[in-house]
């Protein structure tokens, strides 16, 4: 008897008969040793139980507490899933459990992700820079309208891939314009681009719709780019000037050196005719005659230089005064 004793008051302090006796109520049949056994894996049997009973009155079919217990300790949230499941029924969206257990163990908000393909979630898009054709700066704030993939959330590219493939197509759009006045004219420009755009296969989310709030105009970077290349072209030819120059006057001292040394080999050479005439009278190839001839030929080329100068310097190159 004692031992029979001992085995109710486990039963009664391990089993919540409680717990038990509301799923019974509630027609979800699970037995006190199941809920034993949850205690013994450090399973809160609360949790089973109340989420299976949610699931019952919602008619969810084929989902089991094994299927909630084994979620739960693959670090799952039962609750999300069973209401996801429900919202998917209501909304008439095709959904299992264990499709929605997975996308839930993908750390996806599996009841967000079923909210927002019932209704479309929007997007701010952060400002977007870009430069049109005519270098004329633009910053566009846009905001963006998607719906959830049900079937693409596993694996799927999320909310980040799609802002930056619409921000690549308001690049695009903007870049592609002739003028920024075309672009602040007509922004639609910029949303059938941006439904051009091809999005990943396998996303997360549609584009329902991109709205266009403002655009602004920054600076011209078209001139500034323009004014930068000008600057660099003119010390570019500056400094090809200032070698030039350089290399005109190392040229220029190169033949004043040479002038010199040729004036030097001129002074030794005019050097040697005194000595070459005397050695010719010594030899006898040289008379007296011969030499006052060439005296005289010496005199006649100085007295013409002589008045070759001063017909230069006497001249008066300056147009006559009236």
């Amino acid at each position: 008897m004692a031992i029979v004793g001992l085995i109710l008051v486990l039963i009664i302090v391990t089993v919540p008969l409680g717990l038990w006796l509301a799923a019974w109520l509630s027609g979800v049949r699970v037995s006190p040793t199941v809920l034993m056994a949850m205690k013994l894996r450090r399973v809160d049997p609360a949790a089973i139980v109340n989420e299976m009973i949610k699931a019952k009155k919602a008619k969810l079919p084929d989902i089991t507490i094994n299927d909630l217990e084994t979620h739960l300790l693959a670090g799952g949230n039962i609750r999300s899933v069973i209401d996801a499941l429900i919202s998917a029924k209501n909304a008439s969206i095709p959904l299992t459990f264990t499709k929605a257990s997975a996308i839930d163990l993908a750390k996806r908000d599996v009841l967000q992700a079923i909210r927002d393909s019932v209704t479309p979630k929007t997007i701010s898009i952060p400002k977007i820079e870009a430069v049109a054709k005519d270098g004329i700066q633009l910053f566009v704030k846009s905001t963006l309208t998607v719906i959830a993939e049900i079937d693409n959330l596993i694996g799927g590219a999320g909310e980040e891939t799609v802002v930056a493939r619409v921000g690549e197509g308001i690049v695009a759009a903007i870049g592609s314009a002739d003028t920024h006045a075309e672009i602040m004219a007509r922004p639609e420009i910029i949303r059938a681009y941006v439904f051009k755009v091809d999005l990943p296969q396998g996303i997360a989310y549609s584009i329902v719709s991109l709205d266009i709030s403002d655009i602004d105009i920054g600076e011209n970077i078209g001139a500034e780019l323009r004014i930068k290349t000008a600057r660099a072209e003119s010390e570019i030819a500056r400094a090809k000037a200032e070698e030039k120059l350089s290399n005109a006057r190392a040229e220029e001292q190169v033949n004043r050196a040479k002038v010199q040394e040729m004036r030097a080999l001129l002074v030794g050479a005019e050097a040697e005719v005194p000595r070459a005439i005397a050695e010719a009278f010594r030899l006898g190839n040289l008379g007296l005659m011969d030499y006052y001839r060439m005296q005289n030929m010496d005199a006649d080329t100085k007295m013409r230089r002589s008045f070759s100068n001063s017909d230069e310097d006497t001249s008066d190159p300056s147009p006559p005064q009236d």
